[in-house]
């Protein structure tokens, strides 16, 4: 825009339109007058409150945006929220029906459990019994081994399981578990009461023989006694066998665990305990092997004490038991 001055008018071209205005030269001096004084005032009119004003507005501004931003995301997590929680009550009901199916299932698995140890006790009882006949354990010999390896799993099975709670008395008469166990033990007994059964056992049943000897040392004392004496039954015949009771007496917890059988408060458990000791001390082979431990072993004041028992045969078989070690070597210092 031009300005053309003359002396009591002033032209103002404006450049846009092409045209002129007419203006006062004396209003224009007072508009200039007007401008030189507000640009000397401004920096006092823009002081620092008004400044901080101004920036309060904004900071305003810039928090009522983020306020905003806020406001959309916490939308947006209210609907994630949601659509979580529908996935969680939808796995919930799906939950739900798959710990009733597992219930059901479990339910299933503990009736073919029972069944199943049930049909095992009654199969395990009709083999004890048919076992008593030397005829009938020469048919199984060629058959057994599979047999036995089973056996042997399930007999440490039972055992294993047996908590610190387990009471006997209810037990050993009413559980089909434990007359399946009993079956199994009676039967490898009457297997071991048979020459050729006790020779198989001897050559082919190690590892049957050495679960014997580990779940003897397992089971606490006055729980299962009539398992217990079934196994030291089965165990002593084996020793009547030369062979079998070398490789008995092989053992290292052998001993001990006699020592520790022998502080049972049940009478069978020491009598077969006590017989199964005697077969140590009968043969000189195997005699000279477990002499050197036998001091330090044995609980002689025990075996004096089952001397004086009231039970006739465990009398009789302790006091035999003394007399053995009297003869042996080295043993005078018994008496």
């Amino acid at each position: 825009m031009a300005v053309y001055h003359l002396e009591s008018v002033c032209c103002i071209k404006d450049s846009g339109r092409d045209s002129f205005v007419r203006v006062r030269k004396r209003d224009l001096e007072k508009l200039s007058t007007e401008v030189m004084q507000l640009r000397d005032f401004l920096h006092r009119v823009l002081n620092g409150s008004l400044i901080e004003t101004l920036h309060k507005a904004l900071e305003k501004d810039h928090a009522e945006q983020e306020l905003e931003q806020q406001r959309q995301e916490c939308l947006h997590l209210d609907s994630r929220l949601g659509a979580a929680q529908k996935e969680c009550q939808a796995e919930r009901e799906e939950k739900l029906v798959l710990r009733e199916q597992l219930l059901e299932c479990r339910e299933q698995l503990q009736q073919q459990a029972e069944f199943c140890t049930e049909l095992g006790a009654a199969a395990c009882t009709l083999l004890w019994s048919a076992s008593g006949k030397e005829e009938a354990v020469r048919d199984m010999l060629g058959k057994l081994e599979p047999f036995l390896s089973l056996a042997g799993q399930t007999l440490e099975s039972f055992v294993k399981s047996l908590g610190e709670e387990v009471k006997p008395p209810q037990v050993e008469h009413n559980s089909h578990e434990y007359q399946f166990v009993l079956a199994l033990a009676g039967f490898v007994t009457n297997l071991a009461a048979v020459t050729s059964g006790r020779d198989f056992l001897s050559s082919s049943s190690h590892v049957l023989l050495d679960t014997l000897m580990q779940l003897l040392g397992l089971m606490k004392p006055g729980v299962f006694n009539k398992l217990k004496v079934l196994m030291l039954m089965a165990l002593y015949n084996v020793s009547i066998s030369v062979k079998g009771l070398k490789y008995i007496s092989g053992s290292p917890g052998l001993l001990p665990l006699i020592s520790a059988l022998l502080e049972d408060a049940d009478a069978e458990v020491c009598l077969h305990a006590l017989r199964l000791l005697q077969s140590l001390l009968l043969e000189d082979e195997v005699l000279a092997h477990v002499a050197p431990d036998l001091l330090t072993s044995l609980p002689l004041h025990r075996i004096r004490q089952l001397a004086s028992s009231r039970h006739p045969a465990l009398r009789q078989t302790a006091q035999e038991t003394l007399d053995d070690l009297v003869s042996v070597n080295h043993w005078s210092l018994v008496q």
